[in-house]
């Protein structure tokens, strides 16, 4: 066990001293986050007594304060060995005002609304209930931390680099007298993840260290940032092409934008990046770019991978619903794994808040009348099927205006069905469609553009949509075979009740079910004969991957005039994904994975969704709308989709690379970086850099890799940072993903994400990029 070791007390003189040096550390922060003197941040500053609830019965005080780097959270905990706690700004996902979490709504009487709120972590860290004394003072918590979270998000790449370099050099200042000896740059350096010989660390403290005092300050720890984050590679760039005495010309500006990031760029073009980026005011005047500009323009949107066009949304979303890769979710419900993780509202509000647009609901009979969401037959926690619909309302349009799907999954009986609707109809209201659009019977679907802010409703119905047009609408209940998915149940070696083939249907459920009536899948042939255009299969993993492979075309085709659910295989109990790219590459819409689960398969997903405005709708490439189309995706033909490509990619550098093994003291990342290509078969690829020992702060590998595409509107390209170790498994750094057709050319900085897909704050790559026809 580790020993406790306290801080030496301070004498009043000393403390006094230390107030005021926390005073002028947080004085400067809150200026570098543009809230210099904000009531709200001095608020949270001086910080108060919160309520924190964790159950109807668990309510204790905790003093909770933003530390003066005004990034890190500080709460006292009454647990034996974590006396204080501390959790940073960037681990919030957002805070909401009011019972908005399902604990508070749980663990609270709706008269104390106004003081509560809650703080949403990234990832499955548990949410944060709080209660403040009054709703004045909640209100100020509220605003304080929605200020910072929202100032932190817009600074630049380079001011988010200086914050976090600038508060990690003051925990390196043991002593806080704000000089650094060469012990404490040692110390320091181990920090930001960079092992460095003691002789290079002697180096650049002698060459920054300009009074020769043995300690290094005010200005002279400016210069030794400087020396720190100076980019060679990006100075050779810019000597190229900054030809008007030492600074880029507009005219310089355009040259290196049409021959390096090969875009049509105009003087005008070049002019306004200019006015955008250059920080200097001298040169900005001159019309001309130094090279804090030009670093500034390489890091921010315009240089970045991710075409800046492709951010908002640019695609046509007047076309029917099939035409699109829809982000859908499996087991939408569940935090965890599938035997017996917890269900949750939490879950669903994620996902939409990740522009998934098809969610599922697995309806079982509840107590006390009320219908509950659950893994059936298996430990998992129940949920309230009302409440769900509530969180869906709430959640579903905040990142994406376009339509949600909710399939449902019935397994309850009649009158609990009855509710079911009922509570759909009444929360839901005038955004759920409940009758075709137009006054004639529809022989195509509506658009996303059309059915933006509405649900669609996908299940069992018990006639034909024509019904709605020809006054026989009076069918009563009945039975229908029971959903896909939940006939499955029984072949996947769970605790099932033996099958029951049907179930009985409620009237009120069925006549809200109009685009996605489920039907049984009984081969492309059959569905091309028997299926209108609304009814829609859902298959198995398994199934679908076999009929990608033996009826590629077929399958294609199929997708051009119905939907098509795909959903993992029920022996995932782990919530483990499947690979979606195959499913892609024949056209299927809702490719729906486990989104509680971080893998390569929903990096794939949230890439693929990445453009057009993260808006959960992706148009599908021509030849998978067309229906002269033969496009076979495992034998490649001529045709439209046949565009031979060559991507040069080379690997340039990374800066600040996170620790991965934190409690390690020494433990310093050996980076490397793998470039994958997915797509259809013949264009799956991957390559990766040697590893860079004991530097994770600013690793140099300079090396190239090239691929041959031969369909790039199906391709996904993956960047993976490992740390590499040669005796176990390479540990994961971060990774982005993006498809192929929203890269730009040329030098490019991208970011890294989390294996829960949150940005990681200061981290990425810088390559240069060129997609060429191939030769």
């Amino acid at each position: 066990m580790s020993c406790l070791h306290k801080r030496p007390k301070r004498t009043l003189s000393q403390e006094e001293a230390f107030q005021e040096q926390v005073k002028k550390v947080a004085k400067e922060n809150g200026k570098r986050l543009g809230l210099e003197g904000d009531a709200d941040l001095q608020f949270l500053l001086v910080g108060g007594e919160l309520v924190k609830i964790r159950s109807s019965s668990w309510k204790k005080n905790r003093f909770f304060k933003l530390q003066e780097d005004c990034k890190t959270f500080w709460h006292e905990s009454h647990k034996t060995f974590r006396r204080n706690q501390t959790f940073s700004i960037d681990d919030i996902d957002s805070v909401r005002r009011g019972r908005q979490s399902e604990g508070l709504n749980k663990h609270t009487e709706p008269t104390v609304e106004e003081k509560c709120f809650s703080i949403i972590f990234k990832g499955r860290k548990k949410n944060l209930d709080l209660m403040a004394a009054s709703g004045g003072e909640a209100k100020q918590w509220v605003n304080g931390l929605e200020k910072i979270i929202s100032n932190m998000r817009n600074l630049s790449p380079q001011q988010k680099s200086e914050h976090w370099i600038i508060n990690c050099m003051r925990k390196a200042d043991k002593n806080g007298d704000d000089k650094m000896t060469l012990k404490e740059v040692k110390h320091f350096l181990r920090q930001i993840n960079v092992e460095v010989d003691d002789t290079y660390a002697e180096e650049i403290f002698k060459k920054s260290d300009k009074s020769n005092s043995g300690t290094l300050e005010g200005s002279e720890i400016k210069d030794f940032y400087n020396l720190l984050t100076h980019r060679e590679e990006v100075d050779v760039i810019f000597a190229k092409y900054a030809k008007t005495e030492g600074q880029m010309s507009v005219r310089d500006l355009q040259t290196f934008l049409l021959n390096e990031q090969r875009e049509p760029a105009t003087i005008e073009d070049a002019q306004k990046l200019i006015e955008k980026y250059e920080l200097d005011e001298k040169a900005k005047q001159n019309k001309r770019m130094s090279k804090d500009g030009f670093l500034m323009y390489l890091h921010q949107e315009d240089g970045s991978i991710l075409n800046p066009a492709h951010k908002h949304v640019y695609q046509d979303m007047h076309q029917p619903l099939n035409h699109y890769y829809i982000s859908s979710s499996h087991n939408t419900y569940l935090m965890e794994d599938q035997l017996k993780g917890p269900s949750s509202t939490e879950a669903y509000i994620k996902a939409l808040m990740k522009s998934c647009r098809c969610v599922e609901l697995d309806c079982w009979d509840g107590a006390n009348g009320e219908p509950v969401i659950f893994h059936g037959h298996t430990l998992t926690s129940k949920v309230i099927f009302r409440d769900v619909i509530k969180a869906i309302k709430d959640y579903a349009f905040k990142t994406s205006e376009y339509p949600v799907i909710l399939s449902l999954e019935n397994h309850c009986t009649l009158d609990q069905q009855k509710l079911m609707a009922h509570h759909l109809i009444s929360i839901l209201g005038d955004a759920l469609v409940t009758k075709p659009l137009g006054n004639k019977m529809p022989t195509n679907f509506p658009s996303p553009e059309e059915l933006k802010g509405k649900f669609l409703i996908k299940g069992k119905r018990l006639n034909k949509l024509e019904a709605f047009f020809n006054n026989n609408n009076t069918v009563e209940e009945d039975t229908v075979s029971e959903d896909d998915e939940a006939a499955d149940c029984k072949e996947n070696g769970q605790k099932a009740k033996p099958k029951k083939s049907k179930i009985k249907l409620a009237k009120q459920l069925s006549d809200i079910v109009i685009y996605c009536k489920s039907v049984h899948f009984n081969g492309f042939e059959h569905a091309k004969e028997n299926q209108e255009f609304y009814e829609m299969s859902s298959l198995k993993e398994s199934k679908a991957f076999n009929l990608a492979e033996t009826s590629a075309t077929a399958f294609t085709h199929h997708n051009m005039d119905k939907l098509s659910r795909i959903y993992p295989a029920g022996t995932r109990t782990d919530s483990s994904n499947y690979n979606p790219v195959p499913m892609w590459n024949v056209g299927c819409q809702i490719v729906a994975l486990n989104f509680q689960t971080a893998c390569k398969e929903m990096d794939l997903n949230q890439g693929r969704f990445l453009p057009n405005g993260f808006c959960g709708y992706i148009l599908k490439p021509e030849f998978q709308r067309n229906l002269s189309s033969q496009f076979d995706p495992n034998a490649l033909t001529n045709g439209p989709w046949l565009k031979r490509k060559t991507f040069h990619v080379m690997v340039i550098s990374a800066q600040q690379l996170p620790k991965i093994n934190k409690d390690k003291h020494k433990s310093i990342v050996d980076p490397l970086v793998r470039v994958e290509i997915h797509g259809v078969p013949g264009d799956i690829d991957s390559q990766e850099t040697r590893h860079i020992d004991n530097n994770g702060f600013n690793p140099m590998w300079n090396q190239r890799f090239e691929f041959e595409i031969h369909v790039p509107e199906l391709v996904m390209v993956r960047f993976v940072v490992e740390d590499y170790d040669s005796t176990s498994q390479n540990d994961h750094i971060g990774q982005y993903c993006l498809p192929l057709t929203s890269v730009q050319n040329g030098y490019r900085h991208i970011p890294l994400l989390t294996k829960r897909g949150d940005v990681i704050t200061s981290a990425g790559l810088f390559v240069h990029l060129m997609l060429i026809d191939a030769q």
